[in-house]
């Protein structure tokens, strides 16, 4: 019988043990990927106003708008989110260098 509270005993502590490692490793995932998705957010957001406010449509500019969007509208993970910004960026300089001329 009382090899069976030693048992409990060990359980116990391996269980605390794996909580205590792995439980601040999944906050700071979780905070990497929220703070990747706020900047494809404001990627996103910033790429619209400049579409908004360009002369002429473009094509190549719309399909990474929209393609970025897609990928916010899935919530991925911290790659898609980074992906997501990626593509906002390059939609946001297209249009403008196509404001500037």
């Amino acid at each position: 019988m009382t090899w069976l509270v030693w048992v409990l005993g060990a359980v116990v502590i391996a269980a605390a043990g794996f909580g205590v490692v792995a439980l601040p490793r999944l906050r700071e995932l979780d905070l990497r990927r929220r703070t990747a998705w706020s900047a494809a957010r404001a990627a996103i957001d910033s790429a619209s106003v400049s579409r908004d406010a360009a002369a002429a449509p473009l094509p190549e500019a719309e399909q990474l708008l929209t393609r970025a969007e897609a990928l916010a509208g899935a919530h991925g993970g911290e790659r898609a989110a980074h992906t997501a910004e990626e593509h906002a960026r390059r939609a946001d300089a297209l249009w403008r260098a196509a404001a500037r001329g």
